[in-house]
């Protein structure tokens, strides 16, 4: 099944996020009662994700912690206390765990409220690995909380993706995609950004990706804290 596995980017240094994450790493920062890294993980779970790879590097005995007290689904915790591989690298090194066939991963510091389908079952269902490599969830500013940003990426109609071409684009990377493993074939060794195989995709036209239809929440600051629960307030969602 496409997206059985997953990884979840749990080992950077939340340094924008402090003094909060002075004494506890971002990843188990709360947001309305519910930590990040649990509401992703909570969606992973509820799209049947059965092995959940997380790497940790900023205070790491935190995310052992965490990971024995969660139930599901079954987590690895990839040790990277040495050396932190960056958001290809730290992939590329979990390879062995993941799997042959194409898989989840998300950031551990924004999440996400449904639309109609769940977002990660939207993702299954656009998958089609004759034509792509990889499928980022993508975000419109418009339906977007805590980004500041110019924005990404510009879309065709089929969905493929490119580097946006002005000074801002609408569609913003929203913290999760699914990949085949295959994208990673020659890839740099060590630390390496997943930027360096996202443009590969791009150059052969195989980077596509959907837009989200509920609401992204981007917590990359204090401050955004209280945005994320005053959106999900308004919404009714927990």
């Amino acid at each position: 099944m496409t997206g059985r596995a997953a990884m979840m980017l749990a080992a950077g240094l939340g340094t924008r996020m402090r003094p909060l994450t002075l004494s506890r790493t971002k990843p188990l920062i709360e947001v309305a009662g519910r930590s990040l890294i649990d509401r992703g993980m909570d969606a992973l779970e509820r799209a049947g994700v059965e092995l959940v790879v997380v790497n940790k590097h900023y205070l790491p005995d935190q995310i052992e912690a965490w990971a024995k007290a969660r139930t599901g689904p079954r987590i690895v915790v990839q040790d990277e206390s040495d050396l932190i591989l960056d958001t290809g690298g730290g992939v590329a090194h979990a390879l062995p765990l993941l799997g042959d066939e194409p898989f989840f991963v998300l950031n551990s510091d924004s999440f996400w409220v449904d639309g109609p389908v769940p977002t990660l079952e939207r993702m299954r269902s656009a998958w089609d690995g004759a034509k792509m490599d990889c499928l980022l969830l993508l975000a419109a500013k418009s339906r977007s909380v805590g980004f500041d940003g110019p924005g990404d990426f510009d879309i065709d109609e089929a969905g493929r993706l490119a580097r946006r071409t002005g000074d801002t684009a609408e569609l913003i990377y929203a913290g999760a995609y699914l990949v085949h493993p295959r994208l990673f074939a020659g890839a740099p060794q060590g630390v390496f950004s997943m930027n360096v195989l996202w443009n590969r995709a791009i150059a052969q036209g195989r980077l596509f990706g959907i837009e989200h239809d509920g609401w992204w929440l981007h917590v990359g600051t204090p401050d955004a804290i209280a945005l994320a629960e005053a959106k999900l307030a308004g919404l009714g969602c927990p």
